[in-house]
């Protein structure tokens, strides 16, 4: 049985981030977020202002093309543009920038595969999230770095092919299970926590912001994983700050408005209070 280690500063300390540099936006990792539909545009905003709170400098956006001149007004940060309809146009984005962020808020539907197979064929330091997940054939993830898959229960159960009940009884067997078919971090979501890695090593963060369990946290997550990548974080530093940043924001929301009722919006908001000087 693998027992997990605390997700603490003390593991932190042994995974440290990027320091913070001087210079131009340039210098603080460019950031692209493939996020966002017409029935959810809403995703695509909160995951890109998490990014940028977590220190990201420059921003593009790539949507719906329905929603993009939208997001692009509600956005004034970043450049926003359609998501492209062909892989290669979407390698090309990808290639443009040092990270990636990916699902949040799109639809499920064959453009997903598309979507996920150009992004996994690029350089970019890479996060996959949501509609992007049940879009993965079972195949190991034969990238220069490791990608940061970030589902929930039900989106584990697709990565696995099995029952979501199963990955409530045993959410580290089954994320040992899916770090090894994907050689990929997972993040195995839940009022517990955990990162796991391919090389079987677990760490636990303890849930202590029932708030946080809102529409909207798990893209605001993304966001901060993102972020951290184009900053130039390792992936599995940037996975676990980004663990402990957003359940820390949480309880900070929590002290300042109550254990519930605070917004995925407020999320972002909390994070360069908490990031190291």
């Amino acid at each position: 049985m693998t027992i997990p280690a605390p997700l603490d500063k003390a593991a932190l300390g042994d995974h440290p981030l990027p320091p913070i540099v001087d210079g131009d936006k340039e210098t603080k990792g460019r950031i692209l977020v493939v996020a966002g539909s017409r029935e959810v545009p809403g995703a695509a905003l909160l995951t890109a202002t998490a990014a940028m709170r977590a220190g990201a400098g420059k921003l593009r956006i790539a949507t719906d093309e329905s929603i993009a001149v939208a997001i692009g007004i509600a956005m004034p940060e970043a450049a926003v543009t359609g998501l492209p309809k062909d892989p290669a146009s979407i390698q090309a984005a990808a290639s443009e920038a040092d990270a990636v962020v990916a699902g949040p808020g799109m639809s499920n539907g064959d453009d997903c595969a598309m979507v996920a197979d150009a992004l996994l064929a690029s350089e970019a330091r890479l996060a996959l999230d949501a509609a992007l997940l049940h879009a993965l054939r079972p195949r190991r993830l034969e990238r220069s770095s490791l990608p940061v898959l970030l589902p929930h229960a039900g989106e584990l159960a697709s990565l696995l092919d099995c029952d979501e009940e199963q990955i409530e009884r045993d959410p580290i067997g089954c994320g040992l299970r899916a770090a090894e078919r994907y050689r990929a971090l997972i993040l195995v979501k839940g009022v517990t926590s955990h990162v796991v890695t391919p090389d079987e090593k677990v760490w636990a963060y303890g849930g202590r912001a029932p708030g946080l369990g809102v529409s909207g946290s798990g893209d605001a997550l993304a966001g901060i994983v993102g972020g951290l990548l184009a900053r130039g974080a390792e992936p599995l530093n940037a996975l676990l700050w980004a663990v402990w940043l957003h359940g820390e924001a949480g309880a900070a929301l929590a002290r300042k408005v109550g254990p519930v009722g605070f917004l995925a919006r407020q999320i972002a908001d909390e994070i360069p209070a908490l990031l190291p000087r």
